[in-house]
């Protein structure tokens, strides 16, 4: 498959690092296979994210990560030519099983597929409840199952803020050993562990996260840890307002 589109992507992304001045912290990219399927699946605090799970992967011999994604993007006018480009999985809640289909033959043809299984940004910066797409595409297909936790970029940009131009933001990608399953065990056993997993690792990240912001500006902290973030109740509420402004029901 050739890829006219991706690898400048690709370029424009580094540069835009640069231009930001991101700071990263990679750790566990020898957990990406080097050659074959494997199913990335990662928590999602910002708009960044698909780009820092795919340098991820193309620092471990420039492997590329088709990344399902709802279909809205696209049929952006921008996003879309660039989307279909990179050969990304559109999906769409109307006709689920196709993108579903379409993600699998992507493993099995030694594809790497990222997925941020809670479907949409956490407005509390926690892992939301999430759904059981990945591991049922892992036991389907046989590929791995490897858990992935970005943070840093939604103090850049996230949804609900304006694009905040910072320079010099400390980013964490951690790519963790790939989630054993077992025979006996079902999607939802193993959907179940892996939302464990991510909460694990993102405590794990905000624990070694460098510090705050000057002047206490800690929104982006979750609330547990003593920042700013609503609790995933009141971010649940918000979410719940937002799509109803939208006029979309879930």
């Amino acid at each position: 498959m050739r890829e006219f589109v991706y690898r400048p992507v690709i370029r424009t992304a580094l540069g835009l690092f640069r231009l930001l001045g991101f700071r990263f912290d990679i750790r566990g990219i020898d957990n990406i296979p080097l050659t074959g399927g494997a199913v990335l699946a990662s928590n999602h605090v910002s708009y960044f994210d698909f780009m820092f799970v795919g340098l991820a992967a193309h620092k471990r011999r420039k492997r590329l990560v088709r990344f399902m994604a709802k279909k809205a993007v696209f049929d952006h006018r921008i996003s879309g030519p660039l989307m279909r480009g990179m050969h990304h999985i559109p999906v769409d809640r109307t006709a689920g099983a196709a993108a579903y289909r379409h993600a699998v033959d992507a493993l099995q043809r030694g594809e790497l597929v990222g997925v941020f299984p809670e479907s949409t940004i956490s407005r509390s910066y926690v892992p939301r409840p999430i759904k059981g797409g990945a591991a049922r595409m892992a036991i389907e297909s046989g590929a791995p199952l490897i858990p992935v936790v970005v943070w840093g970029g939604h103090r850049v940009w996230t949804t609900g803020r304006r694009l905040r131009w910072l320079r010099h933001v400390d980013v964490s990608i951690w790519v963790d050993e790939p989630l054993t399953i077992a025979p006996e065990e079902t999607s939802a056993d193993v959907t179940a562990r892996l939302a464990v997993r991510l909460r694990e690792l993102v405590d794990k990240v905000v624990a070694e996260y460098p510090g705050r912001d000057a002047a206490g500006d800690d929104w982006w902290l979750p609330a547990h840890v003593g920042g700013g973030a609503p609790t995933p109740e009141v971010a649940a509420e918000i979410e719940r307002q937002a799509l109803a402004a939208k006029h979309i029901t879930t």
